[in-house]
């Protein structure tokens, strides 16, 4: 992309206002001691939705990892550790789970962590997540004990309550205050309390320009040799973090290679390659999970909410045409031939893909979509463009559509208007949507479980509310299912999501992160703050 790299070359003067008080950011200069120097990090997005309950996005996610702590976390092998948790004791046969916390937990407002914190938290979040859900549905009883014990009481023996309370990917089971928890699932918490390795400092929270966290001088790190993923000891040895908000790519690019930042999260693919080699940067691959990116159907309205047309269009989609849009020519970044589950797994098969790999065909799409019902109605398709990846996708999206015959209304807008506009149930003509592509982590994409976008729970499900009843009794088989047996189960989920299509997957990519070569520890698996120094 040429415009970016002219663009690149000749934005350093306006990159020094934007970087300067001048801009409003009022930023310590970089002459100063090395003590009093924050780490300046560059967020893939614009932080404007705080409550990571609320919203499966990642931006909003990696927010969270920052503010709160989980009572248990996975680590690099998806293995559950105990977190704020000391420990737990199963008894009754499996039934019967009482977690005791770790001493000396503390809220950012000084308050302790007590267990009926906990027990509101999980409840909020039983409400809104895949794995809470189907958590919650096997609970007799979630309740404190004391201050420091919760039980849950379960109508089944259920083993992994620990990878539940302990998911990555999005839509977390945070803890925090029961003041916070008790707010209504759909109702977005505001006041950001918790009691994670960072604080959020909301007098200089300024939207589309910077967020700041400040280190939490009471939190204890659980004892452990070395982070793993969101498992182990979380040490913070930045006394300030802020997260500046550069939506264009060139003076990302511009500010990183000055040394005004310390850390791009998501370069585009053509950025990132004209960084590397400079001695001053590292650009590496965080999560080696990848990205699953899919085209999602908004169900509750025409002309969607007919699986023939969702069907129809999975005979046009090339999965390599976008993937060269979101990541480059670079194979070793992003793979086709993704199904619904992450390459791998034991739930991931081949079953179904000929209808993603077989001949392209759009005549045959279009006549397709006429048998389906289609009569020109206007398809409003979401782009936010100050997310490069997601608008690079959706941009494929729309004009695939438009050539299948659609009458696409491309709609654009910033990230933070994007993700309300993808909760918002309402027809398209009242302030909904008809599709959108998205990308989430790749974690949550292992077993049903964790996997919010394939449900069929209609409004209850997230973003575009699918409803199949074939996919929730698999869903709902899984939990009983030994994992010798899961692999078959795959290829019976993979079947029947081919046939009620809740998306349509279109490629995973491996989105590189690039940073100043003095910086070191960074964890793998996720854009974390904890175990990272400054040379």
């Amino acid at each position: 992309m040429p415009r970016f790299r002219t663009a690149f070359l000749g934005r350093r003067p306006a990159l020094a206002a934007l970087l300067s008080g001048a801009a409003g950011l009022a930023m310590p200069r970089l002459a100063r001691g090395q003590s009093a120097r924050p780490l300046r990090f560059v967020p893939q997005a614009d932080l404007t939705i705080l409550d990571p309950v609320w919203t499966p996005g990642i931006v909003t996610r990696n927010h969270g990892l920052m503010v709160f702590d989980t009572l248990y976390g996975v680590d690099t092998g998806l293995q559950p550790q105990p977190q704020m948790a000391a420990g737990h004791v199963v008894e009754d046969g499996g039934r019967r789970w009482t977690i005791t916390l770790r001493p000396g937990l503390r809220f950012h407002d000084g308050e302790p962590v007590r267990a009926r914190d906990a027990v509101a938290s999980i409840r909020r979040w039983g409400q809104r997540d895949t794995f809470g859900i189907a958590l919650m549905a096997m609970c007799d009883e979630v309740a404190a004990l004391d201050d420091t014990r919760l039980l849950f009481r379960l109508k089944r023996p259920f083993a992994m309550l620990p990878d539940a309370l302990g998911k990555p990917g999005t839509m977390n089971c945070f803890i925090m205050p029961e003041r916070l928890a008790l707010t209504d699932p759909g109702t977005q918490v505001t006041e950001m309390v918790g009691s994670g390795p960072y604080r959020f400092v909301a007098g200089e929270h300024v939207v589309g320009a910077r967020t700041v966290y400040q280190r939490f001088e009471g939190y204890v790190p659980r004892e452990g040799d070395a982070p793993s993923l969101l498992a182990g000891p979380k040490v913070a040895h930045f006394d300030r973090v802020e997260w500046v908000s550069l939506p264009d790519p060139a003076t990302a690019a511009a500010a990183l290679q000055q040394g005004e930042v310390d850390w791009w999260e998501q370069p585009p693919a053509d950025l990132a390659e004209a960084l590397r080699g400079r001695r001053a940067i590292r650009l590496e691959v965080l999560d080696t999970a990848g990205s699953p990116a899919f085209l999602r159907f908004n169900q509750l309205h025409p002309p969607f909410d007919r699986p023939e047309m969702r069907r129809a269009l999975l005979g046009a989609v090339s999965q390599a045409d976008f993937m060269q849009a979101v990541a480059g020519t670079d194979r070793s970044l992003w793979r086709d031939e993704l199904g619904f589950f992450l390459p791998g797994s034991p739930m991931a098969s081949d079953e179904g893909m000929a209808a993603l790999t077989g001949p392209r065909d759009l005549d045959a799409v279009r006549r397709a979509l006429t048998e389906a019902g289609y009569r020109g109605e206007r398809i409003v398709h979401l782009q936010p463009t100050d997310y490069p990846s997601v608008s690079a996708m959706n941009l494929v999206a729309a004009d695939l559509l438009r050539r299948c015959g659609l009458n696409v209304d491309l709609q654009a807008m910033d990230f933070g208007t994007f993700i309300r506009r993808i909760a918002n149930q309402e027809p398209p003509q009242r302030g909904g949507w008809n599709s959108v592509c998205v990308s989430t982590a790749g974690a949550s994409w292992v077993n049903p479980a964790a996997h919010n976008y394939l449900r069929g729970n209609g409004r209850r499900s997230i973003v575009g509310s699918p409803t199949s009843e074939r996919l929730e009794a698999l869903r709902d088989q899984w939990f009983d299912t030994p994992p010798e047996d899961h692999p078959a189960l795959g290829r019976a989920m993979q079947a029947a999501a081919f046939a009620d299509v809740p998306f349509i997957p279109v490629g995973l990519f491996y989105q590189s992160t690039a940073y100043r070569a003095e910086l070191s520890g960074m964890v793998k698996g996720a854009p974390v703050f904890w175990n990272l120094r400054r040379a």
